[in-house]
């Protein structure tokens, strides 16, 4: 199932002023762990970037890089070379100063870009993404792209919040909405994948790990030293993400495909 809430994805200053304001961002971070805003911090992004099994000095195209923590951890730990992008003028403007204090300012190029704008072609080994794609439209034109800027054998890997196969209810309806969310089921990601040329290793609901995930966190925010106020609605939040998942409504879904050999352009 398709759920979208209007006819175009979510633009910059929506998310700015909406979902990631700074205050917002710096409240996630402390959830996630430093550096990180998605499910499972960095732990989470270490395994799913092994995943991509790139050696290093590979080039990595990272969609929607938040405050940097994933596209950090492919060049210190993996070796590989970076160019992160994202739309939120607050996050990269943190993302910049968490580069220069990790001493990566000239190892990792960070990008305010719509990934919807990119043109190169053939100039990537991997592209890795981090529940992004829930504030796009357009996935068709995005898996396009995607598939063009990959080199021959190239890889996609990505995360995203996804709908349930069957109806909606009301309720999660009202929630994408309010969000400006566009969420695809697993197996309409694996088609519209397919129909973008890639051949799919792997395209899984892993819900049950985003629960494990979230559970962990609920638990994080109790210890946190912050105002009670910012706490309980941190609780709140979280409680209604994990309860979401519970009842089948929300989905994560977890996707590893690969541009043919033969492809040349």
């Amino acid at each position: 199932m398709v759920l979208a809430h209007s006819e175009t994805s979510t633009d910059r200053a929506f998310l700015d002023s909406g979902q990631y304001t700074r205050e917002s961002i710096l409240k996630y971070e402390l959830v996630y762990g430093a550096n990180f805003v998605s499910p499972g911090g960095k732990q989470c992004a270490d395994r799913l970037i092994g995943k991509l099994d790139l050696k290093p000095g590979s080039s990595v195209l990272d969609v929607g890089c938040g405050l940097g923590g994933s596209a950090f951890l492919m060049k210190q730990k993996f070796g590989l070379n970076v160019d992160a992008i994202d739309l939120s003028d607050n996050m990269l403007e943190l993302a910049r100063l968490r580069l220069t204090k990790a001493g990566l300012d000239s190892q990792v190029s960070l990008h305010n870009q719509n990934c919807l704008d990119i043109e190169v072609k053939n100039a990537y080994d991997g592209i890795y993404s981090r529940d992004v794609f829930l504030h796009i439209k357009e996935k068709e034109k995005l898996f396009a792209i995607f598939f063009e800027a990959l080199k021959p054998s190239g890889k996609l890997l990505f995360t995203d919040y996804c709908s349930s196969e069957g109806p909606c209810s009301e309720t999660f309806t009202r929630y994408v909405k309010r969000r400006g969310y566009h969420l695809c089921s697993v197996p309409d990601y694996k088609n519209l994948i397919k129909e973008a040329g890639f051949e799919v290793v792997e395209a899984l609901d892993v819900t049950n790990q985003f629960i494990t995930f979230s559970e962990a966190e609920l638990e994080t925010i109790h210890t946190l030293h912050i105002d009670e106020n910012v706490r309980q609605s941190l609780k709140t939040d979280w409680q209604r993400k994990i309860d979401r998942a519970r009842t089948g409504s929300q989905r994560w879904g977890q996707f590893l495909v690969v541009k043919p050999s033969e492809h040349t352009g």
